[in-house]
């Protein structure tokens, strides 16, 4: 099946999200705004997989997309919507259920990593997949952005789709997994060897876009490094591979601009000059955060973006009702 290029990018509303996040993820959903249709979701769905306080979930989700408006994220431009807003979501996700095996959803990373820590595990969360892919069938996905490490979630969706082409004919296009070598894993500043965290219980390790500038400054100053003195792309010294990949993602400079331009200088200045580019971000993004979470319009555009993908999406389920032999309303 051919199709315009549709990409689709879900996020949880888990929290303040961080510069790793940004750069990783976000900053790349809105250069892809440029061509095609672009769907961004809140997913809330999968949030509540594990326990969530109501309040705080209604806030954090209002919170997400104040600050993925402030990303960039143009609605004009893309479909931005909260999840659970569109109830085909989860219609689809039922009757993907049914072309998913147990052992698949068992090997899912995250389902293993997360039961492993709670002694109660959901159907939800094991049973996540199927959701995910809904997710992604409903809008003709042709691409979804995701870091290496989150390819087994696309690779799903596929063998779902696959499996219901199989039997009912040509319904679904499968989608590919778009990566983003340069910058799509930002590490922790206190631990270099992984990856920067909502989750990581060092203070210190990770700077959240909505970080006070002092905050921000203190974390940058005090990252982890090497003995060394040399501001160096290496990936064997991961603390200096880790502020420069900060410092070159933020200011479009290329590696070797940046050795050049700090050759001959210590990390004290490196790290100093890394953190007022990293402010330099956080101000003006912080700015238009506010404007968009205290706009009374924010509902406003949520309530347009979830109206324009259900007239996507509920057609496509129509379609695959259709195929599964689901009798008509009004027949």
């Amino acid at each position: 099946m051919e199709k315009r290029r549709v990409v689709f990018s879900g996020i949880q509303p888990s929290g303040n999200l961080h510069i790793g996040n940004y750069i990783g993820a976000i900053r790349q959903w809105v250069a892809l705004q440029s061509s095609g249709l672009n769907v961004f979701c809140i997913v809330d769905l999968h949030a509540i997989t594990v326990p969530q306080d109501p309040k705080e979930l209604r806030e954090k989700t209002l919170e997400l997309a104040a600050l993925l408006l402030a990303s960039g994220i143009d609605p004009e431009k893309s479909l931005l919507f909260i999840q659970s807003h569109n109830p085909d979501h989860v219609n689809l996700g039922w009757i993907l259920n049914c072309f998913l095996s147990m052992g698949q959803l068992s090997r899912m990373t995250q389902y293993k990593e997360k039961s492993e820590s709670k002694d109660f595990v959901s159907v939800g969360l094991f049973d996540y997949p199927a959701l995910m892919a809904a997710d992604i069938l409903l809008y003709d996905t042709t691409e979804v952005p995701v870091g290496e490490d989150q390819k087994q979630h696309v690779e799903i969706t596929r063998d779902a789709a696959e499996r219901f082409n199989s039997r009912y004919g040509e319904t679904f296009i499968l989608p590919k997994p778009v990566i983003l070598k340069v910058g799509s894993r930002i590490a922790s500043l206190a631990d270099p060897t992984k990856k920067m965290s909502k989750s990581d219980t060092n203070p210190n390790s990770t700077i959240y876009v909505l970080d006070k500038p002092e905050d921000a400054e203190r974390k940058i100053m005090s990252a982890v490094t090497d003995s060394g003195d040399k501001i160096v792309y290496d990936p064997a010294r991961p603390g200096i591979f880790n502020l420069i990949e900060i410092y070159t993602q933020l200011t479009g400079k290329s590696v070797e601009e940046t050795e050049k331009e700090f050759d001959g200088k210590g990390y004290k200045e490196f790290k100093e000059n890394v953190a007022g580019i990293v402010l330099e971000f956080l101000k003006p993004f912080q700015e238009k955060y506010k404007n968009f979470r205290e706009s009374k319009n924010l509902l406003e555009i949520l309530e347009n973006g979830v109206s324009k993908a259900y007239g996507i999406s509920h057609k496509k389920l129509l379609g695959v009702y259709d195929k599964v032999g689901f009798v008509k309303k009004g027949n």
